[in-house]
Parts: C-alpha cells; sequence; structure tokens
C-alpha cells in the first residue's frame, strides 16, 4: 500500500480476459489449413483440430487461481522468518500472495510449499528497464527463473500505483517498461506461466459515484490505454486496490460506515443500470469495470490486489478501530469464499489479495499506515476473523451475530499442521 496521502483524493469513491490471439495462435490455425488442404481423412482432420486446439484453449494465464489472497509487506524488522510466514499461510489455506519485491530469502523459504506468488518489481526500475530490453531480461534471469519451478512465481507486478502518483515522468515509461518485462518473460519461455501486470490505486479515477458514471482521468487516459491495449493481447486483468477503509476516512460525516463495512444499511442506488450496492467494496469494483467499459476495454476482468482496514490510527484517521478491522476483514473473507460477482459482473468471482499480513512497524506515514496487518509482528492474531497465529493471542472477537456469542470465540491455539483442517470458512482454493 502506498502513501494515504495519494489515495485521500478518492472521497468520490466513498458512497458509493478476453485475449486477442496470439503469435502462438495464428501460427496453430496456419498448420490447420495446411492440414486442412493436405489430409484426404475427414476424421484425421477433426482429430487434428482437437490434439491442436485443447492444449491453448485458455491463453491467458491467471496469476491469482483463488479467490482469496494477501499481500506480505516486510517493512519491518521484527515480523517472523519467512519459513514461518508459510507455516502460518499453509495452516490458514492461504495459497495466493503477493509480494513488492523479489526477495531471494522469501523466494527460497516458499520453494515446495505450492504457495503461488507475485513478486514485485518496484518503481525504482522503470525508468531504466523502458529504455534497456537486456536490463528487464537481466531483472527476470536474477530474480524469477531461478526459483522456477520450486517456487511457484505465478505473476511480476511491474511497478505500483504509477499511474495514480503525481509523477508524470513514470506514467510515460510504465507501459515500455511492462512491455520489456513481458518480452524477456516470453522469450525464456515463461509466458505461458507468468503473468505481467501493473496495479493501480482508485486515484486514476476522475469520479466514481454511482459506481457506472466512474471514468479515467483525462490526463492519465493516453498512458492507461496503451497499458489496457497491450493486457488485452496478453490476457493480463486490470489490478485495482481498493479501500473503503479510505474512502471513510476522507468523508466521515456523510458516509454510512456501515456501507464501508459491510453492515445492514440502506445501500446506494445507481439509476443508470438500475443496480442496488449494499457495500462499499462492491460499488469499487463495478466503477473499475464501467472505467474500463468506456475506455474500450469491457472485457478485461477487474481484481482487487489490495484491500483492508486498519486497527489503528490517529486522530484525524477516522474508524481505524480494532473492531472496524475485525469487522470488514470478518465479512470480507466470507463474502470472496462464496465466490460470487458483483452487481454489474455477477458471473465473474470476486478476487481479492487483503492488505496485508503483518503490521509493519517501519512504515513511514500516520500511524495506519503500520496497522493493517491480520497478524502481528509476533505472529499472533491482531484480531479474530478465524484464523490462528503462531503464538497464542489475547485478541477475541466482538464480531456479533444474532446472539450474544459473536461468531467466533477467542483463538489461543498454536498454529499445527492440523488446524487449517477446523478453521472456520476454510477456503479450498
Amino acid at each position: 500500500m502506498a502513501c494515504l496521502g495519494s489515495k485521500l483524493c478518492i472521497h468520490s469513491l466513498g458512497v458509493f480476459k478476453s485475449p486477442s490471439f496470439t503469435s502462438s495462435t495464428n501460427c496453430m490455425l496456419l498448420l490447420l489449413h495446411f492440414a486442412s488442404n493436405q489430409m484426404e481423412s475427414s476424421s484425421i482432420f477433426l482429430l487434428l483440430v482437437f490434439l491442436l486446439l485443447s492444449p491453448i484453449a485458455d491463453l491467458s494465464v491467471q496469476a491469482f487461481t483463488g479467490t482469496y489472497g494477501i499481500n506480505y509487506g516486510r517493512i519491518a524488522d521484527n515480523i517472523p522468518p519467512p519459513e514461518s510466514v508459510v507455516t502460518l499461510l499453509k495452516a490458514a489455506k492461504i495459497k495466493n500472495i503477493r509480494i513488492y519485491d523479489a526477495n531471494h530469502d522469501v523466494l527460497q523459504a516458499f520453494k515446495g510449499s505450492g504457495i503461488e506468488i507475485v513478486v514485485g518489481l518496484g518503481n525504482e526500475y522503470l525508468r531504466d528497464i523502458s529504455v534497456w530490453e537486456g536490463h528487464a531480461m537481466d531483472w527476470v534471469k536474477e530474480n524469477v527463473q531461478p526459483f522456477l519451478p520450486g517456487t511457484k512465481i505465478r505473476g511480476i507486478a511491474v511497478g505500483n500505483e504509477v499511474l495514480g502518483s503525481a509523477d508524470p515522468e513514470l506514467w510515460e515509461v510504465l507501459p515500455k517498461a511492462v512491455k520489456n518485462v513481458y518480452n524477456a518473460v516470453n522469450q525464456l519461455h515463461l509466458a505461458n506461466t507468468i503473468e505481467v501486470s501493473s496495479p493501480h490505486s482508485e486515484a486514476v479515477f476522475a469520479n466514481s459515484f454511482p459506481p457506472s458514471a466512474c471514468v479515467f482521468k483525462e490526463d492519465l487516459l493516453p498512458y492507461m490505454k496503451q497499458l489496457l491495449q497491450f493486457f488485452s493481447e496478453i490476457g493480463s486483468p486490470f489490478y485495482i486496490n481498493a479501500y473503503p477503509f479510505l474512502a471513510y476516512m476522507s468523508d466521515p460525516e456523510h458516509i454510512d460506515i456501515n456501507y464501508a463495512l459491510f453492515q445492514s444499511n440502506p445501500g446506494v442506488y445507481d439509476s443508470k443500470t438500475n443496480l442496488h450496492y449494499d457495500n462499499m467494496f462492491d460499488a469499487q469494483v463495478d466503477a473499475a469495470y464501467a472505467a474500463l467499459e468506456k475506455a474500450g476495454f469491457g472485457k478485461t476482468e477487474v481484481i482487487v490486489s489490495e484491500t483492508g482496514w486498519a486497527s489503528k490510527g490517529d486522530a484525524n484517521e477516522a474508524g481505524a478501530t480494532p473492531k472496524n478491522a475485525r469487522t470488514y476483514n470478518y465479512h470480507l473473507r466470507k463474502r470472496l469464499a462464496k465466490k460470487k460477482g458483483t452487481p454489474y459482473r455477477p458471473k465473474i468471482p470476486v478476487r481479492a489479495y487483503i492488505f496485508a499480513l503483518f503490521n509493519e512497524n517501519l512504515k513511514p506515514g500516520p500511524t495506519s499506515e503500520r496497522n493493517f496487518g491480520l497478524f502481528k509482528a509476533d505472529g499472533s492474531i491482531s484480531y479474530d476473523i478465524g484464523f490462528t497465529g503462531l503464538v497464542p493471542s489475547s485478541a477475541t472477537s466482538s464480531l456479533m451475530g444474532p446472539g450474544d456469542g459473536g461468531w467466533f470465540k477467542p483463538s489461543n491455539m498454536l498454529v499445527l499442521a492440523t488446524c487449517a483442517a477446523v478453521a472456520p470458512l476454510a477456503l479450498t482454493s
């Protein structure tokens, strides 16, 4: 998650893959055309059609194969080592994670774990990689290729929230950097297993209420369209960092916190689409779909690369409490486990990476930045949403259901290999 300062402009958000043919496809079609002219037996020809087309029925690469993932940030000097993180994630049955770099110790620790990872190529590399294709190749050879196939690296995020930043020079270099990274991946014959993408903040939108009115900012559109065109050709989705917390914090007087927290509320009605939204998260996802549609990329899938709620904040950070963080993350986990779509895209299951795995004590900025973790630095849970920690915790749940007992009782168990089998709301994907 980037500094909050770049995201407070999303006030208006508050209330509220269909890849092109690739060269390999064209090659297959040419082979079929040749075969049809050469073969006399129609049955043999049909068999060849089946054999050739079956392996490439889906040309896109899915870096995110489940619906619930997590961001593993490490801007801290007191969090558990990567080997312990593997134990924690496997016990929680979380198989999809994102990291913000390509740290070799982390990648080595995850070898053989089966956990699928998206690595990050930082913004500081973009200028160089946009100019020199060879440097993109060097980066992939050094930070990705050596760890395959033991470590399941499934994606490379090129930059983070670049087009939502205040650096126009980075806007210009991002499309070329993305293409150079993809070309390196492709030349190394990894394009069929590794997705190349670039996540955005909600600052790329000019407005988003109601969701159907969402559009990209005019000054970003030339660069955004270059990215979207390329991603449509290689089958990559649109990644958005969606934070109802930030929207609520920017205008707590006019935004119903229950709408932001998946609690009972009147909701929001979009008169253009005739759709009703009972939570802000779905509205933010559909706002992204609306913006993509207006830009000419209505078939592009939206995936949430970051979302979460801070459990602690400064005096001016409204809503940053353990109770609200627990409420948001519990209901979000429950919502994602249903594998359902949004009101505007009901047939496309929503996928989201939660921010974040740990509280990170060295993150700069306001207090909230250091308190998004589902787990504390010692590996205990920050609050109870059904996970268990590496050490006992005093965190208890006040997520009250219809009765007085709440949704969960306190989780104070140690993580054991067998605990995942009995964890509530276990995720099978």
